[in-house]
């Protein structure tokens, strides 16, 4: 959750600083880890679980923060898991048919409203592949015990001048 609020994401990539551009960058970076122990099996569905319930939990607390009354938390929370959920199921698709599909189902996962640019989506995808594969690499007791090393994100000026 601490590499989904670095300012790198808001800042200098473009994504929208708001409730649904944190939920994309946040989502991003579970899909990541869950992807990663979901290749462990069985003995990794503990540590999943703990996962998803803490993600829930900061969702909870997210929503009470921005005003969300008590008697309506419970229904933005059940929204919030399907959407997740399917997010994830997505990610998953695109990621196995490469990049582009990926930024593709990256830049169609905002609101109308908050439009992702071509190059802000290509580079969360791009990020999100460098992640998945960083993750690969990383033994399991080392993220159970909470050691999770994300890669660096370069602002899309950088990436450009590294394509050139």
């Amino acid at each position: 959750m601490a590499q989904a609020r670095l300012p790198v994401f808001y800042q200098e990539l473009g994504v929208p600083d708001t409730l649904e551009g944190r939920f994309l960058v946040l989502s991003l970076h579970l899909f990541a880890v869950l992807q990663r122990l979901r290749a462990e099996g069985p003995q990794a569905r503990a540590l999943v679980q703990e996962l998803t319930d803490r993600f829930g939990a900061d969702m909870d607390t997210v929503l009470r923060e921005i005003g969300v009354g008590d008697l309506s938390v419970p229904k933005k929370m059940r929204a919030l898991a399907a959407k997740s959920a399917s997010l994830w199921d997505t990610f998953a698709r695109a990621e196995a048919a490469g990049e582009e599909a990926l930024a593709g189902v990256i830049a169609g996962a905002l609101p109308d409203d908050q439009v992702l640019d071509e190059g802000v989506s290509a580079g969360l995808a791009h990020y999100l592949m460098e992640a998945v594969s960083a993750l690969e690499t990383q033994t399991f007791v080392s993220l159970g015990a909470g050691n999770v090393q994300f890669p660096g994100i370069k602002p899309a000026e950088d990436r450009h001048e590294r394509r050139h």
